[in-house]
């Protein structure tokens, strides 16, 4: 898989391509991915995230990541065999850094801890999961802890 990264909030945040891109890795290796997919990120402010969430999404406020996945059948997920095709567009994840900042804080969590999760949580929508119902919950809020987690261990 690959990440598009496009960071139009602060230089400070140059850094976490890289992170993304092992996250990515971990995704794909714990997941079985081996379509070759582009992902297209994001991160963004405030005022960037309220005007996607309320024209896209009919909410008016800000939000702290919104995902749009372009790929709706994932039955093929795990299955095709990647080479050297041309990349398929998976999707695209925003993240609001003052949002994510925030909850950090109000969550008791690093800044680190929200910027991973709520990409890995992004992620995970572009490839068809979701949390709607507590069945959904119950499969993919576990899973993002595991990810994280294989990610942790790999970079301490």
């Amino acid at each position: 898989m690959e990440l598009e990264f496009d960071n139009r909030f602060d230089a400070q945040f140059d850094e976490w391509e890289s992170k993304y891109e092992s996250l990515l890795d971990v995704i794909a290796s714990l997941l079985s991915i081996r379509k070759n997919y582009e992902i297209d990120l994001s991160l963004v402010g405030e005022e960037e995230i309220h005007t996607i969430n309320r024209d896209y999404r009919g909410i008016d406020r800000v939000t702290d990541v919104i995902s749009f996945a372009f790929e709706d059948d994932h039955s093929d997920l795990g299955k095709i065999v990647g080479g050297d095709d041309v990349p398929i567009l998976l999707g695209e994840i925003f993240i609001c850094i003052p949002q994510a900042l925030r909850q950090a804080q109000e969550f008791g969590n690093t800044p680190e801890r929200e910027l991973s999760f709520l990409f890995v949580h992004g992620m995970l929508h572009l490839l068809g999961f979701d949390h709607v119902t507590k069945k959904q919950e119950g499969v993919m809020f576990p899973l993002q802890e595991k990810i994280l987690k294989a990610w942790k261990e790999i970079n301490p």
